[in-house]
Order: structure tokens, then sequence, then C-alpha cells
């Protein structure tokens, strides 16, 4: 009997779920009970990036949007308990919402723009999506969601950018550093090196998150129903029980 082993180069969606995870767990471990550990919510800083793109990749895949829609809206009602307890201590916490009502806000704005797309002639299309662009990102500012504005075009930016040539990944690479370095950044840390001083901007390890993406060649993985809940159940459930430890 022979036994084949096969080593692949690329990796699944599945994967990446779970590796998005996994670093999302690390950052809000150190969020909840490890606040020195600060190594943890650097490579927690990662996990953004790969759920933004997997979002952009379920709309490119998905055969009923509608579906995809009430199912994010489903776990973010469901999961807006569990986050407020985690942010704010209580179980009302208006001042900010979870990362499923960016998501379902990013959703929104990509199928308004394939409807411009559809409707209009390219030039009228093109103005009306951009006004679509800086709606989203004046909206996730002003509803509070989770990364705010950036954290829509950053949906948007896999959206817009998506493929595999290199002209693909510089945009994508251009973009994030633009979002999560100048935008979003803030907290910095002090390095010498060769006697110079340099900060490296902590939201600016998200950018590494690009290395797994670009690993990904379009293979699902595991795409069983079972596995599907558990990644929707994975949010609410892990907050809500590093909550319940810290208290």
């Amino acid at each position: 009997m022979t036994v084949r082993l096969e080593i692949r180069k690329d990796i699944s969606s599945s994967s990446l779920h779970i590796l998005a995870m996994g670093l999302m767990l690390c950052d809000h471990l150190w969020a909840m009970l490890f606040p020195s550990a600060e190594w943890l919510t650097c490579v927690g800083r990662m996990a953004y990036p790969i759920f933004a793109f997997l979002v952009a990749e379920g709309y490119a895949h998905t055969s009923n949007l509608r579906r995809y829609m009430r199912r994010l809206l489903f776990w973010a009602v469901l999961s807006e308990i569990p986050f407020d307890l985690m942010c704010g201590g209580s179980i009302f916490y208006p001042y900010h919402q979870n990362v499923l009502w960016t998501f379902l806000l990013s959703l929104g704005v990509i199928a308004l723009m394939e409807r411009c797309r559809e409707r209009f002639r390219p030039t009228a299309a093109a103005f009306l999506q951009a006004g679509l662009v800086l709606l989203g990102f004046v909206l996730g500012y002003a509803v509070m969601a989770d990364y705010y504005g950036a954290g829509v075009l950053t949906v948007l930016t896999f959206y817009f950018f998506r493929g595999q040539s290199w002209k693909k990944r510089l945009l994508q690479l251009v973009c994030l550093y633009i979002l999560h370095v100048r935008l979003l950044g803030g907290y910095y840390y002090a390095v010498q090196l060769f006697g110079h001083e340099l900060e490296i901007v902590q939201q600016g390890f998200a950018l590494l998150a690009l290395l797994p993406i670009w690993l990904y060649q379009g293979r699902r993985g595991i795409h069983s129903k079972r596995f599907q809940y558990f990644c929707y159940a994975f949010y609410p459930a892990h907050m809500l029980l590093l909550f319940l430890i810290r208290e």
C-alpha cells in the first residue's frame, strides 16, 4: 500500500477562519486577562484584516446575499451583549458596537455599489459608488462600529482589489497602510536601531495579515454547516467566557 503525503503551498478559507479566530482570541486575552502581555495584542492586530478579507470573499462566493446578511444580522444582535460586557462591563454599552455590524455595513455598501453599476451609466455609477464609499466610512464612525470607518474601508479594499496579481497586492498593502497605520495608528513602540529611534505603530502589525491572505488560492477547506456555526458562535461565546473568568 502506497501512502501519498501532499504538502500544500496554499491556505484554505477555513484555515484562515481558524487563524483569525486564534489571533482575535489573543487580542481579547490581552484586553481581559493579561494586559501586561502586549505581544498578545500585537499579534491580535492581524485578525481584523483576515476577517475583512473573508467577508469580501464571502460576498464574491455567496449564492444568496440576503441570507448571508440575515445570518450576520442574527449573530450581530446575539453578540452585542457579550461585546458590551467585555468592552464596557455592562449589558448595555452604547459607545462601541461589535465587529459584525461593521461587516454588515460593508456588505450593504458593496451591494448598493453593485446595483449602481447595473442601473447607471459608468460615469454616473462611479460618482454614486464614490459617494457610497464615503457614506460607509462616515457611518462606520457614526454608529461606532468596531474599527469604525477604517474597518468598512478595509473590507472594501479587498472587494475593489480582489485578485492575486502583484498590482492588486500592492494596492492592498498601500490601502492597509493608510487605514491601519496612518488612520488608526496612534499607540507606538520606540525602538533603538543602529543609534536611531524608530517608532513602530502597534496597529501596523495588521499589515502582516497580508502574508496568510496572499497564500489563499480559493480553496475552501472545511465547509460544513457545523463548522460555519462554530465560527459564528465562537465570537459571542469566547467574549462571554472571558468576561465571566475576569469577574
